[in-house]
This record gives C-alpha cells, sequence and structure tokens, in this order.
C-alpha cells in the first residue's frame, strides 16, 4: 500500500543535507541511479498546500512505485542511488528553475492553493528546502567518482499513469533520450528482444516535455551515458510487481555496455 506524506526519515538511509537521501554511496558499480519523484513528503512548514490525503496518493504528488523499483536496483547492482525527499507539488527536482511548472500551480488537471501567488521568498525557501540539496548532492557524488576516474551511467527511475487526460497509454516501459543513445539503444533493443512489452521510445515523454533535466545537468553537460526509465505504475503497484520489474531491468544491466561511440558534453 503507498502511504501519504511518507517522512523521509521513515527509512533507514544517509541523510545527506535537506530532503536528500543516498544509499550506498560507495556501491562499485558504474550506474548511478536516481530518483526525482520518490516521495509524496510534505514537510510541516508547507502544511498540505491545500490538498487532501487522498491526492497526496495521486502520480500528482510523486512517482508511486518508482522508489521501490530503485531501491532494489541498487542493492542487486551494487549502485549508488540518490533520491529527493520532497514531493514534486513542493517543488519539482526535475526541472529547471526558470521552468513554469517548477512549482506547480496546477497539477494536471488539479488545483494547488498552496503554490498559488508564491513570493520571491517563498521560492527561494522552496528551493533551498530540496532542489539545491538534490542537485549539490548528485554533483558531488559525480564529482567524487569522476575524481577517482569512476565510469559513471546515470539512469533515472519513474512511473507513470496508465491514463493521461483521457488517453490510455500502452507501453508498459518507455525510455526516454535524447540524440545521446549509447545507454538507450541497447537498453530499449534488450527490452524488445524479451517480446514481452510495449517499449515506448521517448513515450510517454520525451525531453521536448522538460522531464530531462537532471540528466542534462549531471550526465549530458559531462559528456556522460545516461538514459530515463518510466514505468506504468499499475505495473508497480505492489512488491511483486516492483520486485519483477527490478529483476528484469538488473539482469538487462547487468549485461549491458554503453555504445562506443563519443557523446559531445552540452
Amino acid at each position: 500500500m503507498q502511504h501519504a506524506r511518507q517522512s523521509p526519515h521513515a527509512r533507514d538511509g544517509v541523510i545527506e543535507k535537506g530532503m536528500v537521501r543516498v544509499t550506498n554511496r560507495a556501491g562499485k558499480s558504474p550506474f548511478l541511479l536516481v530518483c526525482d519523484h520518490a516521495s509524496n513528503y510534505l514537510p510541516p512548514q508547507l502544511g498540505t498546500l491545500g490538498l487532501k490525503d487522498a491526492d497526496m496518493l495521486r502520480h500528482i504528488a510523486w512517482d508511486p512505485g518508482a522508489l521501490p523499483v530503485a531501491l532494489t536496483m541498487a542493492d542487486m547492482l551494487d549502485a549508488a542511488l540518490v533520491e529527493a525527499g520532497i514531493s514534486r507539488l513542493a517543488i519539482d527536482c526535475n526541472r529547471p528553475l526558470d521552468a513554469p511548472d517548477l512549482i506547480p500551480e496546477v497539477s494536471e488537471t488539479t488545483l494547488i492553493p498552496g503554490n498559488a501567488a508564491l513570493t520571491d521568498n517563498d521560492r527561494a525557501e522552496r528551493i533551498a528546502l530540496s532542489w539545491r540539496p538534490f542537485h549539490d548532492t548528485i554533483e558531488t557524488l559525480v564529482e567524487e567518482r569522476m575524481a577517482a576516474r569512476r565510469e559513471t551511467w546515470l539512469v533515472s527511475i519513474h512511473s507513470f499513469t496508465p491514463v493521461y487526460k483521457g488517453f490510455a497509454r500502452p507501453w508498459e516501459i518507455g525510455i526516454i533520450h535524447d540524440d545521446d543513445e549509447r545507454l538507450s539503444a541497447p537498453l530499449i533493443a534488450a527490452l524488445n528482444a524479451a517480446e514481452r512489452f510495449d517499449v515506448g521510445v521517448n513515450q510517454p515523454y520525451s525531453p521536448a516535455d522538460r522531464v530531462y533535466f537532471t540528466l542534462e545537468r549531471h550526465a549530458r553537460s559531462r559528456g556522460l551515458p545516461c538514459a530515463m526509465i518510466e514505468i506504468r505504475n499499475d505495473e508497480i503497484r505492489d512488491q511483486p510487481g516492483q520486485q519483477k520489474w527490478a529483476e528484469l531491468l538488473v539482469g538487462i544491466f547487468s549485461r549491458l555496455q554503453p555504445r562506443q561511440t563519443k557523446a559531445v558534453a552540452v
């Protein structure tokens, strides 16, 4: 069962600073996993943002099922995982600071009263609460790995709704990428080879939808291989589904080698 307003302190882990946690920081895998929308937690100073508990269980507040998949993958791969510990309704860590939906006043079709008419100071407090610590933590971890000459391949783990604004989404999983296909191409090929899934390529989102920001900031800017994974959330609504997808992806990742083409940092 998913729980509303799950505190980032509700399970063991290392809280780096603010609303961000790193699991298995010293993991030996070249994969560095990121979960931007891991939590639906709202800290007390933000109240409820004018929403009901039921709203905080919906996809508008977080990516249900994504964190358990990411945690299992991190454990099985011996990979580091960085997760945001606050709801994207407070601030979306996977958006640039000038994005209109950084602090959304409307999410899908739901009004967010607590995000209306924010002052510059209000916005600065939200950024300092979660966005800045999240990206500073990833930045530090990537720099540590590069200084140690460790291969680093960034993968972000997300989930998406089966239906969005009346449109049924047929894909069980989507792989999001830009023109650097070193990770995405072999990953898509392996998923298609299983002949068990409808694999979306830049579906249900693409970088044009501003969903690729974390990977652009920390991987593409350094020429590091990266890809974004979106799993339909009805596939990972319970532990068996989460375990199934984590094991399937780990099986692919354990054999995955980025294509040997040189990417240009952007």
